[in-house]
């Protein structure tokens, strides 16, 4: 069997269209998603290094260097969960960005990225679109792989993030449930605004450091963030 049949086989035990069975069944997930290499969903490292310092072209006269969009690759997606892979370019960015009511957990299979992420200090206004709302850092780091699985829940461990690639990378992602906007799933992107930030502000009976704390609105992200959907070369997985 597979790593990547193995890794649906466990999802379909683990997951509901509603979410995780019980938090336990995220363990078992994770552990699978931890021993997953790049050869194991068909991506060789070196192979897209050299790939990804395409054809140079001209424009008014000036030299540059073709840089390819971010590349996802489809490999499974009901109504209970998903498994993709984001293949980003050394220095592409997706924006900081939500997953609301989903669980999703993440493996860097290659590369090193820039990672930061954030939960809504009022998950109950998360909904709310019309302005802008509080939340608070909990990661700001560089990760490189080998490393382990990440794990951010419906309103905790930073449900709202963004990536920077470092290097070439690739992300292996699974989400429970998967995005649906006739479900109230749609994904949405944030930018930070300069506003004033609010002092001795508690979480849970805990302090919270201004620079822990950002506003942020909902914003199109600009033309140039593309996502192309590209050929999965790995194994298959048999439902």
């Amino acid at each position: 069997m597979t790593a990547v049949q193995r890794l649906y086989d466990i999802c379909k035990a683990s997951f509901t269209s509603s979410g995780p069975r019980s938090p336990d069944v995220l363990q078992n997930v994770r552990d699978i998603l931890d021993t997953i290499k790049p050869s194991d969903v068909g991506l060789e490292e070196e192979a897209l290094v050299r790939g990804w310092s395409g054809p140079a072209f001209g424009i008014n006269g000036r030299r540059h260097r073709y840089m390819p969009p971010i590349t996802y690759l489809h490999i499974h997606e009901c109504e209970r969960f998903s498994i993709g892979i984001f293949c980003m370019p050394p220095s592409s960015i997706i924006p900081l960005h939500n997953h609301p009511g989903m669980t999703v957990l993440s493996k860097l299979l290659y590369g090193s990225m820039h990672a930061k992420a954030f939960d809504w200090i009022n998950p109950s206004e998360a909904a709310d679109t019309s302005k802008a709302k509080l939340a608070k850092l909990v990661k700001d780091c560089e990760m490189s792989a080998p490393c382990d699985t990440t794990i951010l829940y419906p309103t905790s461990g930073g449900n709202l993030h963004s990536f920077r690639a470092l290097t070439p990378c690739a992300l292996l992602d699974v989400l429970a449930p998967p995005y649906s906007t006739d479900n109230g799933r749609h994904c949405s992107y944030y930018r930070k605004l300069p506003k004033r930030i609010p002092s001795g502000l508690q979480l849970n009976g805990i302090d919270v450091a201004s620079y822990q704390l950002a506003w942020l609105e909902d914003y199109q992200p600009p033309d140039d963030f593309v996502v192309q959907r590209g050929l999965y070369r790995g194994p298959k997985v048999v439902p």
